[in-house]
């Protein structure tokens, strides 16, 4: 299972592909919108231009105010 995590410049990452010992996380359950605006795997780089990525900091906000780390979101850690 991989996670995502903002680093300490704001930006997205991936987890290793972890096995044993899974962190705490939060799971962003969202409606999807057209595929040309959803952020998948390929996009988590320096390109941020989709209309998802609305979805994705809207999640890591959350998680952090819960005091989480890390965070799931199905268009990006399948």
């Amino acid at each position: 299972m991989r996670l995502l995590q903002v680093d300490e410049n704001g930006e997205f990452n991936l987890t290793d592909d972890l096995i044993d010992n899974l962190p705490p996380y939060a799971i962003l359950s969202h409606t999807w919108g057209e595929d040309h605006d959803e952020v998948n795997f390929k996009d988590l780089c320096p390109r941020k231009t989709k209309a998802g990525y609305k979805k994705l900091r809207f999640c890591a906000e959350q998680a952090t105010h819960d005091g989480l780390k890390h965070f799931w979101v199905d268009t990006c850690c399948i």
